[in-house]
């Protein structure tokens, strides 16, 4: 009798074990399909998209948004010669894609010219196919931007940055307008890299886009030969929303500061 219930009980506890070991090889799949068809999560490791996004910015990437590449599937052979599936990014999307100098980089900027566009910065002002595309500002009023809380740089009245002479002056903060009417906000701080606000005219080759950093004066972007033109099946994802904030101020080890060191106004914003 005694032999026969301790069976029964090494019987359950095996049963028990399995069934925990099925749960968990099940969430891991779902996990991997959500990751690599859906949502993937991605942190902002410089400021050169502020004042949109800033260093310490957790987000997810919709992996569907235009369709699949070698790139966009973790592991995959190079067996895709294009994309599957595929969506065209639109101007001003936020996306993620891989450094066309090194594949073994992610970058994110915004969608600014289009196959056969020619794109031109004169003067610090973006010119698409031979028309200045309008801006609004500089922005003085944290209301000016809706659902973002600019009291920390607001327009001429707050940030300092270094200009090429090495003087401070005021950064300024635009609300650029494209042809199409969608808008974003991007920041100025004089021509802190060589070239950055005067160039020549770019003109995007079929398949590719010209990407462009919010923070026009601090990006390496489609203006310099480091990045230039990216093929459509460079693209990882479309910006959605972020759901973390850090501002770095602790370490992980520093547990009692974590509260104080997370940007609670950001969690689960959108992106312009």
């Amino acid at each position: 009798m005694r032999k026969a219930q301790a069976a029964q009980k090494k019987s359950a506890r095996k049963s028990d074990t399995g069934g925990a070991l099925k749960t968990i090889l099940y969430a891991v799949l779902i996990a991997l399909v959500v990751r690599t068809l859906l949502y993937e999560p991605f942190n902002i490791p410089s400021d050169s998209m502020y004042p949109g996004l800033h260093k310490g910015d957790y987000l997810f990437v919709s992996k569907f948004s235009y369709g699949y590449s070698n790139y966009s599937i973790p592991f995959s052979p190079d067996i895709i010669e294009n994309r599957l599936l595929t969506g065209e990014p639109e101007r001003g999307d936020v996306a993620v894609f891989r450094q066309p100098t090194d594949t073994r980089v992610d970058f994110i900027k915004r969608v600014i010219g289009l196959p056969g566009d020619r794109i031109q910065v004169r003067n610090g002002r973006l010119h698409l196919n031979g028309k200045m595309v309008d801006r609004e500002g500089p922005l003085v009023r944290a209301d000016v931007v809706p659902g973002r809380n600019l009291t920390a740089y607001d327009g001429l009245t707050g940030r300092e940055c270094t200009s090429a002479s090495g003087l401070p002056e005021p950064a300024k903060l635009y609300r650029e307008i494209l042809p199409s009417g969608r808008s974003y906000t991007i920041y100025e701080c004089s021509d802190r890299v060589p070239g950055s606000d005067n160039t020549g005219v770019y003109t995007v080759p079929a398949g590719h886009y010209f990407m462009m950093g919010d923070n026009r004066d601090n990006s390496s972007d489609s203006r310099f030969a480091g990045v230039g033109m990216v093929p459509l099946r460079n693209f990882i994802g479309r910006a959605q929303f972020l759901f973390f904030s850090v501002n770095g101020t602790a370490s992980f080890w520093e547990v009692w500061k974590w509260p104080g060191s997370i940007r609670w106004s950001r969690l689960f914003n959108g992106i312009d």
